[in-house]
């Protein structure tokens, strides 16, 4: 497809933009490895909200979603609005617990919490199996889909494209740091978020969908389980966990609490570690919960939808791919500039994601590997350099891996599956003394385990592996966890006692307060759960109560937004127990 003159006007200045952030920013990120990671902890909420919700609005999310709806619909996207009871937990509890933490990198907190070798294992082998392993293929699949953006827009070859794309993003992030990486993603969510909405403004009102009205009443000839946010088993013929019904079940109740981000996840416990204070890094959650729930979430449902109806097949338009479908409604609907502006957009959405994951993935190699266990005295400025190094090393490495990545969607449930059983404990170890590093230890070597002897039996059977062998990693691996930790000791109480001076986590502490001399907490399990409950009825209710107005069905939405308003009332009713 030919671009216009302005168009490519768009993606220059954009791009000169991104250079000249990354050498502003250059000379504050040089001073430490403080500076480089975690911004000097001077973070205002606005801020780190805002790149929390840039790196998770990436080039591969409007596309993993538009394949959703057009193969399955849009309950299918429970997949990650299941995360609204984590991240609710995150605002209430967590985000105030890390940043109380100091530390530079979430594997920090490993050798803060427990003690002796065992702690120096753990956070050495979770900081090389997450910043490559984990890292590359969630790299690989936001490069994935820029490589699709590439070839839908400018028919280049997929190497041309990786390295295209690889190399802009490492103009910036190398030298900029967490710095010029949160600044930018401000930007970069600021073009993004208006794109998707010009997209689904100019699609709904196009002679081939024919307004908003004639596109409510399209959709509500499609079938019902393409347009219903829920399902049931009704809905469905196939055996039980085959179903669509048992995928929306295990999203609903399980995948939230058992995935390795159920206190954080690394690059959001970033994020929450460089705020100014407390209040901030809590403030600034809620501010990216809101956004990725609500006000980036239905252009792109809506745009989806109207390409269901427009296309009905995708063979005839994206060559049988569904998620780039997507793509095609940009390049047939918009006109030149704004079709320059949504190609920038989509360049800044994965600009931003992979900005953010290469920075984290070098702060794992660097401040929990070559720190800690390499050179531990050397000059900040040395080891500002190895980090820069390392964020190149890692782009190399995630540009070959995107070379193997098909299908976006597949790859973010395979990747959850992967580390599934370890969710529990990472929750736990805040709440409960007794956890200890074996329980770590034994519920992420479980879990991958299980998971390759699911992957070479399927293999065997000939069958694919899918969400029902995927489940078993969650039981095998508590089952695991739970056993090694009763049969081995619990951390000292030197070490335990550290831990609960400094960060002063809520739950079952008393023998650790007790030996410590310090005195006893309020009542604040009944006031957590009360907390997160209201903040969970406030987004859902906001969620759904929004898609269900932009989807015209106005009644109920109506009833949805006086139930998100009166959560939110509540919720500041109570706001002072938010900061006990």
């Amino acid at each position: 497809m030919k671009l216009h003159a302005v168009d490519w006007m768009l993606l220059g200045l954009y791009l000169v933009f991104s250079l000249g952030v990354g050498l502003y920013f250059s000379r504050r990120a040089s001073g430490s490895l403080s500076d480089y990671f975690v911004s000097g902890r001077g973070l205002p909420w606005w801020l780190l909200g805002t790149s929390m919700v840039a790196t998770t609005f990436a080039a591969d999310t409007p596309l993993a979603i538009t394949g959703w709806i057009r193969t399955e619909g849009i309950w299918k996207n429970w997949f990650w609005w299941n995360y609204i009871f984590s991240h609710a937990l995150v605002i209430v509890v967590f985000s105030r617990l890390w940043r109380r933490a100091q530390v530079i990198t979430d594997n920090e907190l490993i050798e803060l919490r427990y003690g002796g070798r065992p702690a120096a294992f753990l956070r050495g082998f979770k900081a090389f199996y997450f910043s490559t392993i984990f890292n590359f293929i969630v790299m690989g699949w936001v490069i994935t889909a820029m490589i699709k953006v590439f070839e839908v827009f400018f028919g280049v070859g997929q190497i041309y494209a990786v390295s295209l794309c690889v190399g802009i993003v490492l103009i910036y992030t190398v030298f900029s740091g967490l710095w010029g990486v949160v600044i930018t993603d401000f930007v970069q969510y600021a073009i993004a978020l208006g794109g998707t909405i010009i997209l689904a403004v100019v699609v709904i009102n196009s002679d081939a969908v024919g307004g908003y009205g004639q596109f409510v009443s399209k959709i509500a000839e499609l079938p019902p389980e393409q347009t219903s946010m829920f399902i049931t088993q009704a809905a469905g013929t196939e055996e039980f966990f085959s179903s669509d019904f048992f995928t929306f079940l295990i999203f609903m109740t399980v995948v939230w609490w058992s995935s390795h981000n159920a206190d954080g996840g690394g690059y959001f416990i970033q994020r929450l570690c460089s705020a100014k204070d407390e209040r901030h890094a809590l403030a600034g959650t809620a501010w990216f919960a809101l956004n990725h729930y609500v006000l980036r979430l239905w252009p792109w449902v809506l745009v989806a939808l109207a390409s269901v109806v427009i296309f009905p097949e995708a063979a005839g338009v994206a060559g049988g791919d569904d998620e780039s479908v997507y793509l095609v409604m940009i390049r047939d609907f918009l006109p030149p500039g704004l079709r320059g502006l949504l190609l920038v957009s989509f360049l800044a959405a994965f600009m931003s994601t992979v900005s953010t994951h290469l920075n984290w993935g070098a702060s794992y190699l660097v401040n929990d590997l070559y720190r800690r266990f390499v050179r531990q005295s050397a000059p900040q400025r040395h080891y500002v350099a190895v980090s820069r190094i390392a964020t190149v090393v890692l782009a190399v490495i995630a540009g070959a891996v995107a070379l193997q990545i098909k299908n976006i969607g597949d790859a973010w449930i395979f990747l959850w599956a992967m580390s599934s059983g370890i969710g529990l404990v990472l929750i736990l170890r805040w709440f409960w003394w007794r956890i200890n590093a074996w329980s770590e230890i034994v519920a992420l070597a479980s879990s991958l385990a299980t998971i390759l002897v699911l992957i070479l039996y399927t293999e065997a059977k000939g069958i694919p592996l899918e969400l029902r062998h995927q489940i078993l990693v969650v039981p095998v691996s508590i089952a695991c966890w739970v056993t090694a930790t009763f049969v081995t000791a619990p951390e000292s109480s030197e070490k335990l006692s550290e831990f609960y001076s400094r960060v002063r986590p809520p739950g079952l502490w008393s023998p650790v307060r007790k030996k410590a001399g310090i005195a006893p907490g309020q009542g604040v399990f009944s006031s957590v759960f009360l907390n997160w409950s209201l903040v969970v009825s406030f987004l859902l209710c906001f969620m759904i109560g929004t898609g269900k107005l932009v989807l015209g069905d106005v009644e109920t939405a109506l009833w949805l937004l006086c139930g998100s308003a009166l959560a939110l009332a509540l919720i500041l009713y109570r706001r002072g127990s938010f900061f006990r």
